[in-house]
C-alpha cells in the first residue's frame, strides 16, 4: 500500500515537472514570436537616388552629431530601387524614407497602397542639373538639345519622314560644328532617376524639335516616347551604374568621353571636369534656379507617415532636412550643391511637411 501511494506521488511529480517545462517553452517560443513581429529598430532607415544621397547623408550625419538620435543609415540605391523597395511593405525590414531624383509616379503609389502604405509624406528638397561633362584636359563643348538627341537616341529621323538606326559614330556626324572625336558617353541606368529626368528633359527636349515627331506625340504616344526616350545600345553609350564618382574618374582617364550625372557632382569636381553648355546656358547655380539651364529638375524624398513615432527621430529629421540652417537658400546643403527654393516656396514646403500632409498626385 505504501509503495503504490508513493509510486503515485512520483508519478505526479513527474506530470507536474513535464507540465511546468511544456509551459515554460511555450511562453519562450511566444515571448520570441512577439519580439520577432514587433519593430525594436531605433535607427532611421533611407535608400534611393545617388542624386539625393550626398545631401541626405550630409543631414544624417549632422542629425547624429547634433541630437539624442543614431545617425540614419543612407543607402544608394537609384531612385527607381529605392522607391521599389520603400513599397515593398511596411516594418522593420523596410526602409522608412526613399530619396528620388524624380516624381514619385502613379503606379508606384499605387505598389505601395497594395502593400498597405497609404500615407506617404512627400519632401521637396531643392532643385538640381543634369550634366554632361567631360574631363577638364579637354575643351568644353557647346550643344543644343537637338544635338543631344541625335547623339544619344538609338533611332534618329532618316530625313524622308521615317527613322532609322543611329548612324552617327562622331560628334562632327552629329553636327559639323562640333568635335570630330567618338561619342563615348556614360551614363546611369534604368534605375535612375536622373536617367528618367534626363530623357524627358533632354533627349525629348531634342527629340521634339523635329515638326513630324512632335506631331506623333498627338496621334501615337507610344511611339512618340519609344523613339524620344530610347538610349542607343552600341558602344556610343555606356551604363555606368549608380555611381557617379566612378563616372568622374573614367572621365578622367579618358579625356574624350562624357558623363551624365548631377550638378552637385560636377560641383564636388569642378577641379577636373566641365559641364557642357546646352542650349546657350552652362550649368551654373543661377542658370539652374532661373530655370534657364534647360536640363533642370527637382528633388524629392518620401516617407512612411506610420513609421512616424514608431522609429525614433523621423519626425525630426523631417525638422532638420527642412530647416533654413539645412535646405534654406543659405543653408549647408547649398555647399554640398543643391539649388535651394526660394524662400516662399522652401517655407510653404516646410509648413506642409512639418503638418505631415499626406500625398496628392493631383
Amino acid at each position: 500500500m505504501m509503495k503504490a501511494t508513493l509510486f503515485a506521488s512520483v508519478m505526479a511529480l513527474s506530470l507536474i515537472a513535464c507540465s511546468g517545462g511544456d509551459t515554460k517553452t511555450k511562453n519562450s517560443e511566444d515571448t520570441t514570436k512577439t519580439e520577432a513581429t514587433s519593430s525594436n529598430r531605433d535607427q532611421i532607415k533611407i535608400v534611393g537616388s545617388s542624386t539625393v544621397y550626398p545631401f541626405a547623408t550630409t543631414v544624417a550625419e549632422n542629425f547624429g552629431r547634433t541630437t539624442a538620435f543614431k545617425t540614419p543609415i543612407v543607402e544608394s540605391t537609384g531612385s527607381g530601387g529605392g522607391l521599389k523597395l520603400f513599397c515593398s511593405g511596411k516594418g522593420e525590414n523596410h526602409p522608412d524614407i526613399t530619396n528620388a531624383s524624380r516624381r514619385i509616379k502613379a503606379s508606384e503609389v499605387q505598389q505601395c497602397a497594395s502593400n498597405g502604405i497609404n500615407d506617404i509624406v512627400e519632401v521637396k528638397v531643392g532643385y538640381d542639373g543634369i550634366v554632361l561633362a567631360n574631363s577638364r584636359k579637354s575643351d568644353g563643348m557647346e550643344l543644343d538639345l537637338r544635338d543631344v538627341f541625335l547623339a544619344l537616341a538609338k533611332n534618329v529621323p532618316d530625313g524622308n519622314g521615317g527613322t532609322m538606326p543611329n548612324p552617327y559614330m562622331k560628334w562632327s556626324d552629329v553636327n559639323p560644328k562640333l568635335r570630330d572625336v567618338k561619342i563615348e558617353i556614360m551614363g546611369p541606368p534604368p534605375t535612375s532617376g536622373t536617367r528618367d529626368a534626363f530623357v524627358e528633359l533632354a533627349m525629348e527636349g531634342g527629340c521634339k524639335t523635329f515638326d513630324w515627331i512632335k506631331e506623333l506625340k498627338s496621334s501615337d504616344k507610344n511611339a512618340y516616347k519609344a523613339l524620344c526616350h530610347t538610349l542607343r545600345e552600341d558602344d556610343g553609350f555606356v551604363e555606368a551604374g549608380e555611381n557617379d564618382n566612378l563616372i568622374v574618374q573614367k572621365l578622367n582617364a579618358n579625356p574624350n568621353a562624357f558623363g551624365i550625372f548631377g550638378f552637385s557632382f560636377l560641383e564636388q569636381n569642378a577641379d577636373s571636369v566641365q559641364g557642357s553648355v546646352i542650349g546657350g546656358n552652362a550649368p551654373t547655380f543661377e542658370n539652374i534656379s532661373s530655370g534657364d539651364y534647360p536640363v533642370s529638375r527637382s528633388l524629392f524624398f518620401y516617407v512612411k507617415k506610420d513609421n512616424i513615432g514608431e522609429v525614433p527621430g523621423i519626425k525630426e529629421f523631417l525638422e532638420e532636412f527642412m530647416s533654413d540652417r539645412a535646405s534654406g537658400e543659405d543653408g549647408y546643403l547649398a555647399e554640398k550643391g543643391l539649388i535651394p527654393m526660394n524662400p516662399e516656396e522652401h517655407a510653404q514646403w516646410k509648413t506642409d511637411v512639418l503638418s505631415l500632409k499626406s500625398l496628392s498626385l493631383n
